[in-house]
């Protein structure tokens, strides 16, 4: 029987226990916190229940492939909201006048009008948009996300040699581009360009091979888990704990112990650890799954002759953007607003310079995210009141601060979430809003990099660039050290929820010695239980 030590319970943590667990190894989960969910959090006050982390509900796929590997399914485990509209788009006020917002309904076909209506004959410009979106979607589940890269074969694919040009193309263009070539409406050209965000990135950085995310909102919607995406969490260490995992919490991992030896004759052999009151546990392993911070795991966990990366490497990456997290609860309803509203600024490329390019500086006015659960979800919030989370992307840089309850943060994370609420009550021509606050929490760089271990305080991990991704993102294995394994967002396939799902099932393909580039079959992992 196989001991496996996980560090961390956060999503990626807890899939990869339920997933090892069900394969037969003898689970434990070292969590420093006091609760599960990692960077999905949640924050309970005075009624109010706030995600902290990730919201927006995409590749609907990949979760029910995941539940399935459990022998379950997403029904069968939350109630899902369609949302309709999916969101709501509000840009910049002109010469101070408040402009109407921009409404993307549910689904292709409402899509398309509002394109059109926007831009006469983009319709048919998005039809063929989408078509692309949905090939490289198919292609990249099939031999890119959920592929070890420890073969070549997936290259001699006979869909994947058809498809190189394309690919090259793709790989080759970045996504901005791709979008200008196709559209001139701004806020069009913003839509479909801002999924780059959710990697972590800039649409100028981002390869046009992420076209695809248009696909998973503009034509098969975006969805909400009741209950909000810490549900989903306790789901996956509810599934992890029936398949036999222990998850302990208030358990820091200190160091990755390894056998003597050199190079790959390393092999790992347990975990030192500390609990809360400071006492020193060591517990004995065959295998460790780090879902922990890449970076955090390997200049604090390992020592230097057994890291995969170097300190070269790591200076050499790029940082997805920080974030300040404004969580408000509001007296009264917002019928401004929907479940989730984007706030552009006209000129986003200065937005996106003002976070990725040296020397960095806070961005205003700022581009950001709102979302409004209480619209979809009464039991996030009082009767007659509003739950309100405003996501403001910034430089990663710790040096920002950290966030308060009700005002008592750091000084430029408060100043820049008054900054946020008042662009808010302004563009959505909500001019009460501050009044009607009756609760207010901030999350700056800093808390990221403390509860998290966040390389450079970032909220996602290493951004979605070209040399970040696919086979040129870290991988799951360590080179290193026999036994150790890497599971995350800052390792492959990415950053999300969807990708720290499939990264866990990367983990289990290295444990198996899988070379495979799909997904597992749903069936095997019964099989091996069984």
């Amino acid at each position: 029987m196989t001991r496996t030590v996980v560090i961390g319970a956060g999503a990626a943590g807890l899939a990869t226990a339920a997933l090892l667990a069900r394969e037969g190894h003898v689970v434990t989960v070292l969590e420093k916190s006091h609760a599960v969910g990692g960077r999905a959090g949640l924050l309970e006050r005075d009624g109010f229940r706030f995600d902290t982390g990730p919201s927006w509900y995409l590749m609907a796929d990949a979760y029910e492939h995941f539940f399935a590997l459990l022998g379950t399914s997403v029904a069968e485990q939350f109630e899902l909201a369609r949302l309709d509209p999916g969101y709501v788009v509000f840009s910049e006020p002109t010469g101070g006048e408040v402009r109407p917002p921009v409404t993307v309904p549910r689904g292709r076909r409402r899509v398309r009008e509002m394109f059109e209506e926007r831009e006469p004959g983009s319709g048919a410009r998005l039809d063929e948009y989408l078509d692309s979106a949905w090939r490289a979607h198919a292609l990249a589940r099939s031999h890119f996300l959920y592929n070890p890269f420890t073969s070549l074969t997936w290259a001699k694919d006979r869909d994947v040699l058809r498809a190189t040009w394309a690919m090259v193309r793709l790989l080759g263009t970045s996504l901005e581009r791709f979008v200008a070539r196709r559209f001139r409406d701004p806020v069009l050209r913003q839509i479909l360009g801002y999924p780059a965000v959710f990697l972590g990135t800039r649409p100028q950085d981002a390869p046009a091979m992420y076209h695809l995310m248009s696909a998973l909102d503009l034509d098969e919607g975006v969805a909400y888990p009741m209950g909000g995406f810490h549900a989903i969490m306790d789901r996956l260490a509810a599934l992890a704990r029936e398949a036999g995992a222990n998850i302990v919490t208030g358990a820091e991992a200190q160091r990755i112990l390894t056998s003597s030896g050199s190079g790959r004759s390393r092999r790992v052999v347990g975990v030192q650890w500390r609990d809360e009151d400071g006492k020193a546990h060591g517990i004995g392993a065959d295998v460790v799954v780090s879902a922990a911070d890449l970076h955090h795991t390997e200049s604090t966990l390992l020592d230097k002759p057994e890291r995969t990366h170097s300190a070269r490497w790591w200076n050499r990456r790029t940082s997805g953007p920080g974030a300040v997290l404004v969580m408000l609860g509001v007296e009264g309803e917002l019928p401004q607003l929907a479940h989730h509203s984007l706030l552009f600024a006209k000129d986003w490329r200065a937005n996106f310079s003002a976070i990725f390019d040296e020397p960095t500086r806070l961005p205003d006015p700022a581009s950001m995210y709102v979302c409004k659960p209480s619209g979809t979800d009464p039991t996030v919030a009082p009767p007659g009141h509003e739950n309100l989370f405003l996501l403001v992307p910034v430089p990663a840089d710790p040096g920002i601060g950290h966030g308060g309850a009700d005002g008592e943060g750091d000084a430029v994370v408060e100043r820049l979430a008054d900054r946020a609420i008042e662009q808010l009550a302004h563009w959505a021509a909500i001019p009460d809003l501050r009044e009607r606050i009756v609760l207010r929490q901030t999350v700056g760089p800093a808390d990221f990099e403390r509860d998290f271990h966040a390389w450079r305080g970032g909220m996602l991990g290493p951004a979605h660039t070209l040399r970040q991704s696919a086979m040129f993102r870290a991988g799951n294995a360590s080179r290193r050290v026999q036994g150790l394994y890497f599971a995350g967002a800052s390792t492959s396939p990415g950053v999300g929820v969807p990708m720290c799902l499939i990264s866990a099932e990367l983990v289990l393909k290295h444990v198996r010695g899988d070379r495979s580039a799909g997904p597992i079959p749903t069936h095997t992992l019964a099989r091996a239980v069984a």
